[in-house]
């Protein structure tokens, strides 16, 4: 058994993608995940953040202007 960490996983994974996108990552999670992390994982969390978050605006504007009466 080694001492160093294991790669991080999917819940790790997910926690540091939604820290990233809010800019409050801990310098310990973001020293993980550049050592043991794989960036091709990041870049598809990354995106995928990104579609659901235009999602979610996209709805979110579209149910209040349809409750304004416009």
């Amino acid at each position: 058994m080694t001492d160093e960490p294991e790669k991080p996983g999917l819940r790790q994974v997910l926690a540091s993608t939604l820290a990233a996108a809010l800019g409050v990552q801990s310098n310990k999670n973001r020293e993980r995940d550049f050592k043991h992390g794989n960036i091709k994982v990041y870049a598809l969390a990354g995106v995928i953040f990104t579609v659901l978050f235009i999602c979610t605006v996209v709805l979110v504007v579209k149910l209040v202007l349809r409750s304004a009466g416009l």
